[in-house]
């Protein structure tokens, strides 16, 4: 995943050896100022627009105007997969996924939850978890959740016990996390054929504006041992196409919400446009972005602001 602190420990652990160079937040680089600092003003800036937005304004980039909580959810209400995006290391964003899935949970008898925290092997414990068999003790150490993931595990822990209250189908939608980092280097046709039956069936790498804004970072953040982009672009398309399977195969009749870092989201980019090629199933974006921010409307269908 490209966003922030994910992004960073994910080439650490590709790279335990090397020196990583440049270790700002990579949203920062294409929406500045997004992580946040003293300095910053205590509002969002919007692209284009004269007016800017304190915490938990709600904006519609349709309408150009924030609209309430409850105007949120009738829009939601109507589509089959509801993409929700975070900054991995912030509470505030985890608080308000919870919030959108306890209202659609009210909504949606069908509902399932995709979380790019898992990857696909995990599927049988996190099925255990669902039904409530698993302790949170023993679900930690049956997903080796610090030796995959890494972050805290209390910024999910909310989250994931309203999943086990309420007995919510919830579905790995992740790659195991070497295989990327293996690409990245070697490319895809170098990978071993026991790492090439994790790939999905289709790899998009056709999106020139998504390409470009690869790019951008790979050329903004050096990262010893990664030289070769096409490398590097093929790693992040078959991470998103991987998630966007995930999501075809388990939609069926369901609506999902998906949670997954702002970079996977993004201009509909990663796997929004991914996944609507497989399902042709409607959806929204919903991304966190931070007050003290300035960001562009056209990043998501709603930006929702939250603190540093």
């Amino acid at each position: 995943m490209i966003t922030g602190q994910r992004f960073l420990l994910f080439y650490k652990q590709a790279f335990p050896h090397k020196i990583i160079v440049g270790t700002i937040c990579l949203l920062s680089i294409v929406f500045p100022g997004l992580v946040g600092c003293a300095r910053c003003p205590e509002k969002l800036s919007i692209v284009n627009l004269s007016k800017s937005y304190k915490i938990n304004s709600i904006i519609s980039s349709e309408l150009k105007k924030p609209v309430t909580f409850d105007m949120l959810m009738a829009d939601l209400n109507t589509v089959r997969i509801i993409y929700v995006g975070e900054q991995h290391t912030n509470p505030a964003d985890h608080t308000l996924q919870l919030k959108i899935l306890k209202h659609l949970c009210a909504l949606k008898p069908n509902l399932i939850v995709g979380m790019e925290m898992f990857d696909q092997t995990y599927q049988p414990i996190l099925d255990q978890w669902s039904s409530g068999a698993l302790s949170t003790q023993a679900f930690i150490e049956k997903t080796q959740w610090y030796a995959n993931w890494k972050f805290d595990f209390d910024l999910y822990r909310q989250l994931l016990d309203y999943i086990r209250q309420k007995r919510i189908p919830l579905i790995a939608l992740n790659i195991p996390s070497y295989i990327p980092s293996r690409i990245a280097v070697g490319g895809i046709e170098n990978l071993l054929p026991e790492d090439k039956k994790f790939l999905p069936k289709t790899i998009n790498t056709s999106n020139p504006s998504y390409r470009d804004y690869i790019r951008k970072i790979f050329k903004q953040h050096h990262i010893e041992g990664i030289d070769n982009f096409d490398y590097f672009y093929e790693a992040q398309c078959v991470w998103d196409d991987v998630m966007a399977q995930s999501i075809a195969e388990h939609l069926n009749k369901n609506t999902m919400i998906v949670f997954a870092g702002n970079g996977h989201i993004t201009h509909d980019f990663g796997i929004p446009e991914r996944a609507y090629a497989l399902t042709n199933a409607s959806f929204r974006t919903v991304m966190p972005i931070n007050e003290g921010s300035e960001a562009d409307l056209t990043v998501a269908d709603y930006l929702w602001v939250t603190p540093p």
